[in-house]
């Protein structure tokens, strides 16, 4: 079946499949003080904002709306929601199989959970890196892997497939631990597709198993 649905006004699908569990310690900042090491979690459960613009024919679009994550080690669950609460579409993530299902319609799937929602939105969105942004981790432009950590300065990152990533906020702002989490990133990129694509997420509930 031709994947074809949330072109028009779904709000963007966040997920990956890459597990992991690591300790990070990043540089020192002499600006921020000394670094502190950071836990990656496999099972995390997360909600918040969305917040997209992108263009369709030259014309500047904008999507809103708010999200659920549920994720275990092998096993993601996203829901997007309307700014009225309705469930726009609900991925299911497992290992060598993404399932997509809006209401009302057949659910889509593929193996390749990048390729399932970039056909089905119209334009290139970053969801095999977000398992490990989301939480400040992810591998730069040179292959290296990077940590964010928090600070009172925005922490920007380049990615190695072009993703600006911008962590402007955490849950503490003024508490420097290793379990402080990332409260909002934005993501910039150009794209032949849909022009500039810019993804805000906003982290507003972040509990850890």
């Amino acid at each position: 079946m031709t994947i074809n649905l949330l072109k028009h006004g779904a709000a963007a699908c966040l997920v990956m499949l890459a597990a992991g569990c690591a300790t990070v310690a990043p540089p020192d900042s002499a600006d921020n003080g000394p670094a502190v090491e950071r836990r990656y979690n496999d099972t995390i459960d997360l909600s918040g904002r969305l917040s997209i613009r992108y263009e369709q024919d030259r014309r500047e679009q904008a999507v809103h709306g708010s999200f659920t994550w549920n994720q275990s080690a092998r096993h993601i669950v996203l829901s997007l929601l309307s700014p009225l609460g309705q469930t726009l579409a609900t991925i299911d993530i497992k290992p060598g199989i993404a399932v997509l299902t809006q209401s009302g319609k057949p659910p889509l799937s593929a193996a390749d959970v990048d390729v399932l929602t970039e056909q089905a939105l119209g334009w290139p969105l970053p969801v095999s890196g977000l398992r490990d942004w989301l939480q400040g981790f992810g591998r730069g432009a040179d292959g290296k892997p990077f940590v964010a950590q928090p600070s009172r300065d925005t922490v920007r990152f380049t990615t190695r497939d072009g993703w600006s990533l911008s962590y402007g906020e955490w849950q503490d702002d003024a508490a420097k631990t290793e379990k402080n989490r990332p409260k909002r990133i934005d993501l910039t990129r150009e794209t032949k597709q849909a022009g500039p694509v810019s993804i805000r997420i906003v982290i507003d509930d972040w509990q850890s198993h």
